[in-house]
């Protein structure tokens, strides 16, 4: 396999640590509101990554962190009147729900700083030690100047960064890039942990290299995030993580390019910024995840209405052709494999290969799929009526194997109808709310017909269904 390392700038052949265990970091969200969708394209695409490396045969060890003590948490807590615990907490579980329904696994370990302070304090304490970061009011800052390697990540000159630093100017700082490794307490409501230089939590760069390091060990197979994440982030763990064990943090480095919408770059002050809870409203979860992984990740991408309805009429192709297969599958006679059949089943095996072929290619998803629609235009002109089980089965068990190191088409057609059921009662539920009885009857009446009838206590909806 191939992977673009951003530390090289060039495509390398993945040679991984331990064949038996490989470990991947991706950065996780910071929990004070719904993802967005520039958000859902790392976790999409690099959740692609970890399942075709298992695809592979690979054990996968995959960190996901939660940035569960930040300002925006704090400013939040404010905002609602709760503690910034009860803050990060709801928006964890709203991370679960949203990532669910995006089919994303869960990572092996979701570590959250707030339950790694001490590893934290430990690992600042360290870099104080060997002189790479040093203390002042509380504050505790790493010395750029003193890590020779600075920019090597994102290729940033350290001399053109001093003099054009965007950065708060703070005359406590030995260099205007140096950034904060544990930030003193200011306000007596902050959220602040006992540390040996005084009161206060960590910053932002810091946590991921401990969670990291913690998790996989000190230097580990892919860390992975968004384009915006290179600088200062990525570099900034660079630097405090080799610095501190002398060794190479990550063998390579993948980066997603951005999401526009509708040709222009995604900003709350144009108005164009889509939380994943309000496009899944109006998409279905696997449409927005087919789209997601419809483009390579090294390409930008543009979320428009045309683009999803593309990228739905595609998916709706795949899911047919599903839908026959499993029809043809109910149906067919209990007949062994066919010498001709045979012959096709190999045919087809050339489509597995472009697909294995497209993924190794740097992860080359949109390619991936092109190989599943030539897969499936064979497989739809090859089977009748006569087709026996053993070429129907393989088939089915061929296409269903690709889409699934995708990510689509993996609920059964009973967890489907649940889905559409669900749906139903919410809609009836919000009309209701909103005083739309005919609506609220219509949708009983419909549920009625499938055999659900739907009784309205204190506690919620129930669902009865007739045996």
């Amino acid at each position: 396999m191939k992977i673009y390392n951003t530390i090289t700038r060039k495509k390398e052949e993945f040679k991984p640590i331990d064949e038996n265990e490989l470990k991947i970091y991706v950065c996780g969200p910071t929990v004070y509101n719904y993802f967005h969708i520039g958000n859902a394209r790392p976790f999409v695409i690099f959740d692609t990554l970890r399942r075709y490396l298992e695809f592979k045969g690979y054990n996968v060890k995959y960190v996901q962190n939660f940035t569960d003590v930040d300002d925006k948490i704090i400013n939040r807590a404010r905002e609602e009147k709760l503690t910034v615990s009860q803050v990060s907490e709801k928006y964890i579980k709203e991370y679960f729900k949203d990532a669910g329904d995006l089919n994303i696994k869960n990572a092996t370990v979701h570590p959250r700083v707030t339950e790694n302070m001490e590893d934290i304090i430990q690992f600042i304490s360290g870099l104080i030690e060997k002189g790479y970061a040093y203390v002042t009011d509380g504050d505790v800052y790493f010395d750029t100047k003193k890590f020779k390697d600075y920019g090597k990540l994102s290729r940033q000159n350290m001399n053109e960064l001093d003099t054009g630093a965007r950065v708060e100017v703070d005359s406590r700082k030995r260099n205007p890039m140096d950034f904060a490794l544990w930030k003193a307490q200011k306000k007596e409501d902050e959220i602040a942990w006992e540390a040996p230089w005084g009161k206060g939590r960590p910053g932002w760069h810091i946590e991921c290299s401990v969670m990291a390091t913690k998790y996989l060990g000190e230097t580990i197979d892919i860390h992975a995030g968004g384009q915006d994440l290179v600088f200062p982030h990525h570099e900034n763990e660079v630097a405090q993580s080799e610095a501190l064990t002398g060794k190479p943090f990550a063998n390579y480095w993948m980066h997603n390019e951005f999401i526009n919408i509708d040709n222009e770059k995604m900003s709350k002050s144009k108005g164009n910024f889509f939380m994943v809870r309000d496009i899944l409203k109006e998409y279905e979860p696997e449409v927005v995840r087919f789209f997601l992984i419809s483009g390579h990740y090294r390409s930008p991408i543009n979320f428009s209405r045309d683009l999803m309805i593309q990228s739905k009429n595609a998916l709706a192709r795949l899911n047919n052709a599903k839908v026959n297969m499993e029809y043809f599958l109910s149906n067919a006679k209990e007949s062994e494999l066919q010498p001709e059949e045979a012959d096709k089943i190999k045919e087809f095996m050339q489509y597995k290969d472009k697909f294995i072929e497209s993924m190794e290619d740097d992860l080359n998803t949109a390619d991936a799929i092109s190989a599943v629609f030539e897969l499936v235009r064979e497989i739809n002109s090859s089977m009748t009526d006569k087709s026996s089980r053993a070429f129907v089965q393989s088939s089915y068990d061929l296409f269903m194997e690709l889409v699934g190191v995708l990510g689509i088409l993996q609920k059964s057609k009973s967890e489907e109808v649940e889905d559409e059921v669900q749906k139903l009662v919410d809609e009836r539920q919000l009309a209701r709310k909103n005083r739309d009885f005919a609506r609220a009857d219509e949708i009983r009446d419909i549920l009625k017909a499938k055999g659900i009838t739907l009784e309205d206590t204190p506690q919620g909806v129930r669902i009865i269904r007739e045996n």
